[in-house]
């Protein structure tokens, strides 16, 4: 079968920066939805029309991966906002930031806590990989008709390009 809109693609591969650091490996296939939120545009125009056992290298510019980075998302707002088990790492939806913070904050930015002084916490509304070139090696390790309850959700249950909120007390891995 080949990949087209509203099917289930199983992948596996390896996402290195332009200077060959590795960033994140896949070694056991993972399902994604094509025509969905699982993966970038970018990647699913790529694999159109590939087959079970395809291999393709990408070069993902910023525009086409997460986006440029924007300094207008770095916020420094009052420590006592936050509750005293915030870690730097941890991410806040802007919809439910503490009373208080700025209200310049955009409502639907994803906002990860990068550093956290005496009395302020740096929160920064950027995608974490914004402003980075990316290289993508990925195989094709399966192909099969998306479900309808896949189709209705607009994911194969994976969500490895969107961050996921963290919060104090909620254990999710981002």
């Amino acid at each position: 079968m080949e990949i087209k809109e509203q099917c289930v693609v199983a992948l596996t591969w390896t996402l290195k920066d332009t200077l060959g650091e590795e960033l994140d490996v896949l070694e056991e296939p993972v399902d994604f939805l094509v025509g969905g939120d699982d993966l970038l545009p970018a990647i699913e125009r790529a694999l159109q029309g590939h087959s079970p056992g395809a291999t393709l290298d990408l070069h993902l510019e910023p525009e086409d991966a997460f986006g440029d980075y924007n300094e207008k998302l770095i916020f420094l707002e009052p420590r006592t906002l936050f509750p005293a088990e915030t870690e730097e790492g941890m991410t806040f939806e802007g919809h439910v930031l503490p009373e208080g913070t700025n209200p310049e904050a955009p409502k639907d930015a994803l906002y990860t806590v990068t550093d956290i002084y005496p009395e302020h916490v740096v929160l920064d509304g950027n995608h974490p990989l914004a402003g980075i070139a990316l290289r993508l090696h990925l195989k094709v390790e399966g192909v099969r008709e998306a479900t309808e309850e896949e189709i209705g959700r607009g994911s194969a249950g994976t969500g490895f390009f969107r961050i996921q909120p963290q919060v104090p007390g909620n254990d999710t891995v981002h």
